[in-house]
């Protein structure tokens, strides 16, 4: 790092003294898990988040999906259409219920699934699609929602990186059978670790209660086979404290994004598609000409953190891997171009302008002196 300026981390996870209080309190309560925490975090992420939807907690967003797609009777001999331009948790949650994801390419705007390549990927066994709200922006729910009544599909919703966002006024979480939420500490909102599913449908959110405690609503009284895959209070009491300021988090990300779509030259900066609210969960740049890794390097050593989701598709991930499946030119591109800079609310004017004073003066020399 050259200079004495202090480094600018990618993401700074907050835990203040309210969380840790909140954790106390529950600790000290002896109610420590799937209590009265849990009920009143569901309730309330419910009001705030997603108009009033029914919400069930449990311990991760990859639970999330995996319990959702359960929950759904989703399971061996079904295909699932995911976008391959994603965390492995959107396919792996696939895999895991024993279904198989398809993966179809990308928005090369919004870097969210195309609408157009998904139904191209639509076959005999496809019962779900899967669109990730990517980065913090919607996916085109208007057309995918179309498309999934159009084949009688179920439309389950990753919204691990999007708490907040929405388009034309109506929150993810809402466009689908069910939805999932992520809590991981470098999320816009966290409970140390943890997820959320929402849902319009009362029985589904019943059977989804069941799945996560082992299949039963009354000790001993097990009704179906289900897994352990509840919150902890101690979880939903940290997450209550960080819903409450996410409003103001989720202002200063849309704010720091700004400033940085204008002070910024040389790259592309996130696109925002008319009636789209964009939460940036990442502040995600294209960068020309092959030029990305160079520009990272150089970004890091003068201690601006920064990082590339994701420089491996998931359908070339070993697990996935399989030279049959057809090409995804517009996933390939954006894992060669893209590259994440700091957004979060604890970023500065004054560092906003050190991160983009970095990349103009980088991208502005020719590109073999990167």
């Amino acid at each position: 790092m050259s200079g004495s300026a202090p480094a600018i981390p990618a993401a700074r996870p907050v835990i203040g003294e309210a969380e840790i209080e909140a954790a106390v309190r529950v600790l000290r309560s002896g109610r420590v898990v799937q209590g009265p925490e849990v009920a009143a975090f569901e309730a309330e992420f419910g009001e705030e988040l997603v108009g009033g939807l029914h919400c069930v907690a449990v311990n991760s967003g990859t639970s999330a999906l995996q319990l959702s797609l359960m929950a759904l009777g989703i399971g061996r001999g079904d295909e699932v259409v995911v976008p391959s331009f994603s965390f492995a948790a959107s396919a792996n949650a696939v895999r895991l219920v024993g279904a198989e994801p398809v993966f179809a390419d990308i928005d090369p705007v919004t870097y969210c699934l195309d609408p157009n390549a998904a139904a191209a990927m639509i076959g005999p066994r496809t019962v779900a699609v899967m669109p990730v709200h990517l980065y913090g922006h919607p996916a085109a729910m208007d057309r995918i929602v179309k498309l999934a009544a159009r084949h009688d599909l179920a439309i389950v919703e990753d919204a691990c990186q999007a708490h907040g966002a929405q388009l034309h006024g109506r929150p993810v979480g809402g466009f689908g059978r069910a939805a999932a939420f992520s809590f991981y500490p470098t999320k816009n909102m966290h409970a140390l670790e943890g997820g959320m599913i929402t849902t319009a449908d009362a029985e589904l959110a019943r059977t989804l209660r069941l799945l996560r405690n082992q299949g039963m609503e009354q000790r001993y009284a097990n009704e179906i086979v289900g897994a352990n895959m509840r919150m902890t209070d101690v979880a939903a009491a940290i997450g209550r404290v960080q819903l409450g300021r996410l409003p103001e988090w989720t202002e200063r990300r849309r704010v720091n994004a700004k400033t940085l779509d204008a002070l910024l030259e040389g790259v592309r900066t996130p696109q925002v598609v008319e009636g789209a609210r964009h939460v940036y969960h990442q502040y995600t740049v294209g960068v020309p000409d092959g030029r990305r890794d160079a520009l990272a390097a150089r970004l890091q050593e003068r201690g601006i953190g920064c990082a590339v989701y994701y420089p491996t598709p998931i359908h070339r991930l070993r697990p996935y891997d399989d030279p049959a499946r057809p090409p995804l030119p517009q996933t390939d591109r954006a894992c060669e171009a893209v590259l994440s800079l700091p957004v979060h609310p604890g970023v500065g004017e004054g560092e906003l302008r050190r991160i983009a004073e970095a990349v103009n003066e980088v991208m502005a020399k020719p590109e073999a002196t990167v």
